[in-house]
């Protein structure tokens, strides 16, 4: 009975391994080059990672501390609105957490208020005070979590958090009529704008699932931006309207969570494109962007 999960474990600390290994490597590249264009009088152009965690339990949070720390030490942290031109030579990171989860508030946010970085959260307004149980959310499906009420995150420090929809009901959004995405996309952004008496800009793809026509109706609804889950460099467009994430977690190894922080992991996406080539994976006309399969998590896609 216990080789089941300590060999999912095996796989998992492998594959982590691997990608790391990779990762470090483009990373080393990475800094060479832009050691050379240094040298010739060559400024390197600014650029942007967007972190997203799910939550943070109470054991985790000196984790969570110490990654906020590495964070400062290695980034310059800016709000995922920002809509400026990144400053040249000079990394930054955005952090954005979804779902709405109570240990957030009560053990992240602190520890981000206290460093003077900011946050986005992504809220489904549909299921504010309870405790989600989402079956097709993997095998971590939220039942240990509460989602915060709308006076808990109306006390959240404004000059801190931005707000974010992330449907009304955390739903998987690429099978739904035309009808019901509307609800989901437009239907949140209005109520989270009368819940919190604050404009949401911000859109959040529950699952990382998103497709053409889902990022068209986001863009009707009057969303200034979309964040999918794939580990894409962020705020390098100006017309940017996907952003780009890296799922973190407080458990991610140091060197791991430094190198995700950084940009190292930006190779993935290619991957994964090449091998669902390779695999001859087809998608419907309407899924060009990304689809990801509705019961896993993003880490579980190598993402994390």
């Amino acid at each position: 009975m216990k080789d089941g999960p300590m060999k999912e474990q095996l796989e998992e600390k492998l594959s982590r391994s691997i990608k790391l290994s990779i990762s470090l490597c483009y990373f080393l590249l990475t800094e060479v080059g832009n050691a050379i264009r240094s040298v010739v009088g060559n400024t390197p152009a600014g650029t942007c990672v967007v972190i997203h965690y799910h939550a943070v339990a109470p054991e985790q949070r000196s984790r969570f501390a110490r990654q906020m720390d590495i964070l400062l030490l290695h980034a310059k942290p800016i709000a995922a609105d920002h809509n400026e031109p990144l400053q040249r030579g000079q990394h930054h990171v955005a952090v954005t957490f979804d779902d709405g989860f109570m240990s957030a508030v009560e053990n992240a946010i602190p520890e981000l208020e206290q460093r003077k970085i900011p946050m986005a959260f992504f809220i489904p307004p549909g299921l504010l005070g309870t405790s989600p149980h989402w079956p097709d959310y993997g095998p971590e499906g939220g039942d240990d979590e509460i989602i915060a009420t709308a006076e808990c995150l109306r006390q959240l420090p404004p000059d801190l958090i931005t707000f974010g929809s992330h449907t009304m009901t955390h739903a998987w959004l690429p099978p739904l009529s035309e009808e019901e995405a509307k609800f989901q996309i437009s239907a949140s952004r209005s109520e989270l704008k009368k819940l919190l008496n604050r404009d949401v800009k911000l859109f959040s793809f529950p699952y990382g699932a998103l497709n053409r026509r889902l990022v068209e109706l986001c863009r009707e609804a009057g969303y200034e931006r979309v964040f999918s889950v794939l580990p894409t460099p962020a705020f390098t467009n100006p017309n940017e309207f996907v952003t780009g994430r890296i799922a973190v977690n407080p458990t991610d190894w140091k060197l791991e969570f430094r190198l995700k922080i950084l940009g190292a992991y930006r190779w993935l996406p290619r991957v994964i494109a090449f091998k669902r080539k390779l695999l001859g994976r087809h998608f419907d006309a309407n899924t060009e962007i990304s689809q990801l399969r509705k019961e896993t998590r993003s880490e579980q896609y190598g993402l994390n």
